[in-house]
């Protein structure tokens, strides 16, 4: 019989955040679930840091199943940043556990807006990210 062990894979993007913009990491789960049977599920979550390495607002989880889509918002009123503008990163991390993780497939993409219209000024198409077995 196989340890159990754990393994966390992480995906960063970087992007400026001006006064009256909202930056926000959007994650989906696109596995299914396995030929056996077993649920998609990706336990995730997300933070924002700033241009010190500090994180800024509040880290968040979920466990995401298949097809869920999870957004985390930081405005920035909340990234306590002295100027007009600032750089923050987003960080996704995944945690998987082996030797039989559940499938998980994660998408994210990151973005700005306008925060009083909702009208986007930059998407990011971040990437993909692996975890489990998909069997």
């Amino acid at each position: 019989m196989f340890a159990q062990t754990t393994a966390t894979t992480t995906r960063t993007s970087t992007s400026s955040l001006a006064v009256g913009e909202t930056v926000q990491v959007n994650i989906t789960n696109i596995a299914t679930a396995s030929s056996s049977g077993t649920p998609a599920s990706c336990p995730v979550s997300v933070a924002f840091y700033n241009t010190s390495g500090a994180i800024i607002g509040t880290a968040t989880a979920a466990t995401l199943t298949s097809g869920q889509i999870a957004t985390v918002k930081l405005p920035y009123a909340s990234a306590g940043a002295a100027g007009l503008r600032t750089v923050v990163r987003a960080v996704v991390s995944h945690t998987a556990t082996y030797p039989s993780p559940p499938p998980c497939s994660l998408e994210f993409s990151l973005e700005t807006f306008d925060t009083a219209t909702g009208v986007t000024h930059v998407h990011n198409a971040g990437g993909a990210m692996q975890g489990g077995s998909g069997h």
